[in-house]
C-alpha cells in the first residue's frame, strides 16, 4: 500500500505519517527533509540560495543519514527550503529519488507538498492534512521553544504564512490537494484523534478500491 500525504507546515502530517507507517507496517519518507537538507547545506557552506546549478549539485550528493538532523527543523532552514524548492531541476532530481522510494515492494507512507499531485499521482490513498495558520503557528512555536529556540509566536506565524504563500504560488508543483485527495483538518484534533481519523479515512478508502 502506498499512502501519499500532503499539507502545509505544522499541519500534523509528519507526526501522522510516522504513526501511520508504524500502524500499517510501511516505511516512511519525509520529502520535506530533502529540501531542508539542501537548504541547510547551502546555508552552512555560505553558498547562495538562488543558484540553481549549485542547489542541484547538493541535491545529487545528499546523504540520507543526515535527514534526521534537528538543525533541519529551524525556521531559517524552512524559509530557505522554500526558495530551493522553486527550482525545477532540484525538484526533478529529488522526484527521481522519491519515486524510486515509492516503488518499494512493501509499500510506504510518503509525505510532502506535491506527493499526491506530482510524485505519486497513482498512490492507493491520498490525504491532504490541513489546519488553521494560527493553530499551526502555535504548534511550531511550542516545538521550537521546547527545543531551546528563542523565538516569538508572532515571528513563527509570519514565517508560516510566508511559507504557505511561497508553496502555494510557485509555478512548479504548487501546494494543493490532489483532486481525489481525502481532506483531514487537524485544527481541533489532538495527535491521537487525528491518527484515528486518518486510519478511518484510509481503511474506508481501501475497502472501496
Amino acid at each position: 500500500m502506498l499512502i501519499a500525504m500532503d499539507g502545509p507546515a505544522a499541519s500534523g502530517k509528519g507526526t501522522l505519517a510516522k504513526k501511520l507507517a508504524l500502524h500499517y507496517g510501511l516505511t516512511h519518507l519525509d520529502t520535506g527533509s530533502l529540501y531542508r537538507a539542501i537548504a541547510h547545506k547551502l546555508l552552512v557552506s555560505g553558498k547562495p540560495l538562488d543558484d540553481e546549478k549549485i542547489a542541484v549539485e547538493v541535491a545529487l550528493s545528499l546523504d540520507p543519514d543526515t535527514l534526521n538532523d534537528q538543525a533541519l527543523r529551524m525556521p531559517e532552514v524552512g524559509q530557505a527550503a522554500a526558495k530551493v524548492a522553486k527550482f525545477g531541476a532540484v525538484r526533478d532530481a529529488l522526484h527521481t529519488f522519491q519515486r524510486a522510494y515509492a516503488e518499494k515492494p512493501d509499500g510506504a507512507v510518503i509525505e510532502g507538498r506535491d506527493i499526491g499531485t506530482v510524485v505519486c499521482p497513482d498512490a492507493d490513498v491520498k490525504i491532504f492534512v490541513e489546519a488553521s495558520t494560527e493553530v499551526r503557528a502555535a504548534r511550531r512555536h511550542k516545538e521550537l521553544i521546547e527545543a531551546g529556540c528563542d523565538i516569538s509566536y508572532e515571528d513563527i506565524h509570519a514565517q508560516i504564512a510566508a511559507r504557505d504563500e511561497a508553496d502555494r504560488s510557485r509555478a512548479i508543483s504548487p501546494l494543493k490537494p490532489a483532486e481525489d485527495a481525502l481532506l483531514l483538518d487537524t485544527s481541533d484534533l489532538g495527535i491521537e484523534a487525528a491518527f484515528k481519523a486518518a486510519i478511518k479515512l484510509i481503511d474506508t478508502a481501501m475497502l472501496r478500491s
